[in-house]
Order: structure tokens, then C-alpha cells, then sequence
């Protein structure tokens, strides 16, 4: 099989023109007569592609100078334990907003290390849509709320991420960063694994008011400040190269392809045709979510019939229609249509339901 059709939720599609460069700079980036995974990250080439990432990414982003802009390890999971611990202290609160899986496991992880409130939950809806801002009971004094922008596995996705006054939103943006432009200064933390819609596992982009890294946080190693990371530019210890280069060339092809503006118009575009096709057969497809709260990225959909979950997905696949799967906590199916699924994928896997329904129905 040659290259297929992947909506793989993560780790996730790669832009196929970032596979083909990163295939022919393998042995020799650069000119530099080895691969850039065998060369030091203290050296000049390394350090001048770092700098340009990372402009790169403040241009697509637009993010204002007060914030810093930081290329970590340990994935988002990690980061569930390690934002508690550098920006709330020793008995202070946080808030938390409950709208699927990964915030409920982001409130868990933080529960060691900071008082949790859980400010507003959908769960009682089985994850229908996000709880409205109105209804969220916040804690004035809290040092920080914590939100998923985007619940991979129930498909549900804040399309406007609310503010909290005065104080700091903390946002998860693991699976639709670089989605669509976004005003990174109206949180004060924004963070996400890069396996989705910025490069392969292993690497977490963050961005950070840099007032809060001043909090004291808690005692704690070294390693873990985020503070100690800003101040030595991501290399505190050896980052992971292979991962930066690859998001570097990801900026790139972003802005190649028109920019932020120019995705979220296609992305838009992309789930518009799948959930016109799951609304459009009659029930024999089904989405739960309610239609306002509706992911872009995660489109979960069930059959008529669970009977034909089986035969749906083997026939996908021997038709190129890779990992669409759904998680097990929902079943049924899953797309997941990030930035480097191209609308000719969605175009077949359309194509496909719709062939698969007649023949099954």
C-alpha cells in the first residue's frame, strides 16, 4: 500500500510535504553532512532553525512579546501535574472546566498539588456540548482555570474559549492549535502535545504570560520550572530535536498554505462536508454532539447498526481509510481532520459512507 488517507487522532497526519523534506534533509541537513537529530542542539544550525521556529510560530499566532514561547518534553499529560506545580502554591485553588476525558484526567492529575473546584461539568450530558459560561461557578481567588479547548475523544470543541477576569486561563489546545487564528492574549497559559496538528510525539509548544512565571509555585527540581526553561530558551537540558525540526518545517507549510486564516476556512470546510454527510443519511450514520459544540478536528459518529462496526472498518481500510476506529470509552467511529488531513481525504471517506450505506443498508 502506498500512502493512505490517515485520521489518525494522534499522533496524527503530517503534512506530506514536511515527510518528503524532513526524508531528504534525513543524512544531510543543511549542507551539515549529518542528520539533525545527530548534531548538537548548543550549535549555531541548530540554535538559528530553534530562533526561526519559534518565529515562525509567534507570526502565525501573533503572540505579543510579554509572552515567552517554549518547546518542552513529557507530553500534555506531564504538563496536567507540572502547571499546578508553577503556578498555584502551597493551598491555593484552581478552577476547572469539565467537558470530556482529558479534562477530567488534567483535573486529576492537578488534584495532588492544588485545591481542584470543578467550575462547571458536562458530564451529566454524556459530553453533549461545552457548559455555558454563564452557568461556570468560578472562584474568584483562584490562580488559575483550566480548560480544554478541544475533547478529542467526545468531539466537543470550544469554538470561543471563554476569559475569567482577572484571573488567568490556562488552555489545552493539544488537538486544535493552529486550527485558526486565536488571540493569545486573552489567556495566560496556552499548551499542547504536538502530535496532533504541530509534529510528531514527544514535544509540548507552550506559551506563557511571562508574569506568571514569575508565580513561586512550589518547591520543586529545577527541571521542572518553567521559569528556568524560559531563561535558558528550551535548552535546559537536550530538547527534543527531532521534534522541533519537524514542528519548524510544520510552521512553514502553514504559512505556505495562506496562514491561520486560510486553515480555519478549510478546516471549516472539512467537517462541514462530514457532518452534512452523517446528518444527511437518514440515521444511518449519527453524530451525538450538540451541533454548536461540534469538533472540527474529532468527529466521533456511530452506525445505525453496531453489528456493522466490524465490516465498516475493515472495508475502510482496504479502501485507504486509515484509523478510524472510535475510542473505546464512546465506540463507534472516529475522524479526526486536523490541519494535514487534506479536504481530498474527507472527500473519500464521504464517498465511502455513502457507498457503504447502500450496499449495507
Amino acid at each position: 500500500m502506498g500512502r493512505a488517507w490517515n485520521f489518525s487522532a494522534g499522533p496524527a497526519a503530517l503534512p506530506l510535504a514536511v515527510l518528503e523534506r524532513a526524508q531528504r534533509e534525513l543524512l544531510d541537513w543543511g549542507g551539515s553532512g549529518s542528520s539533525v537529530m545527530e548534531q548538537s542542539h548548543r550549535g549555531k544550525r541548530f540554535i538559528a532553525m530553534a530562533e526561526q521556529a519559534e518565529a515562525d510560530l509567534r507570526e502565525l499566532l501573533a503572540v505579543p512579546e510579554d509572552y515567552a514561547v517554549l518547546f518542552l518534553q513529557g507530553g500534555a499529560t506531564q504538563h496536567f501535574a507540572q502547571i499546578p506545580m508553577n503556578l498555584a502554591g502551597q493551598g491555593e485553588r484552581a478552577d476547572y472546566v469539565i467537558t470530556g476525558h482529558w479534562s477530567e484526567k488534567a483535573a486529576s492529575e492537578a488534584a495532588p498539588y492544588v485545591k481542584v473546584n470543578i467550575a462547571a461539568s458536562n458530564r451529566a450530558d454524556d459530553y453533549r456540548q461545552v457548559p455555558a459560561r454563564d452557568g461556570w461557578q468560578l472562584d474568584p481567588g483562584a490562580a488559575y482555570v483550566h480548560v480544554v479547548a478541544n475533547e478529542t475523544i467526545h468531539g466537543v470543541e470550544f469554538h470561543d474559549i471563554p476569559t475569567a477576569g482577572d484571573v488567568p486561563v490556562v488552555v489545552d489546545m493539544s488537538s486544535n492549535i493552529l486550527s485558526g487564528p486565536l488571540d493569545v492574549g486573552r489567556y495566560g497559559l496556552i499548551y499542547a502535545g504536538a502530535q496532533k496538528n504541530i509534529g510528531p510525539s514527544g514535544l509540548v509548544v507552550m506559551i506563557v504570560r511571562r508574569d506568571l512565571l514569575e508565580r513561586a509555585g512550589r518547591p520543586m527540581a529545577k527541571i521542572f520550572r518553567y521559569a528556568a526553561h524560559a531563561a535558558q530558551g528550551s535548552m535546559l537540558n537536550t530538547p527534543n530535536t527531532w521534534g522541533w525540526y519537524l514542528a519548524g518545517l510544520t510552521f512553514e507549510w502553514l504559512k505556505a498554505q495562506g496562514g491561520l486564516a486560510a486553515m480555519a476556512a478549510r478546516n471549516e470546510a472539512k467537517a462541514g462536508q462530514l457532518y452534512a454527510a452523517i446528518d444527511g443519511s437518514g440515521g444511518y450514520y449519527r453524530n451525538p454532539i450538540d451541533p454548536a459544540s461540534r469538533s472540527r478536528m474529532n468527529v466521533p459518529f456511530t452506525l445505525h447498526d453496531t453489528a456493522l462496526d466490524a465490516l465498516f472498518l475493515q472495508e475502510s481500510e482496504a479502501a485507504g481509510l486509515l484509523a478510524l476506529k472510535g475510542h473505546k470509552a464512546v465506540g463507534g467511529m472516529r475522524a479526526s481532520l486536523y490541519n494535514a488531513v487534506p479536504p481530498e481525504a474527507v472527500e473519500a471517506l464521504v464517498a465511502f459512507m455513502r457507498d457503504f450505506a447502500t450496499r449495507h443498508g
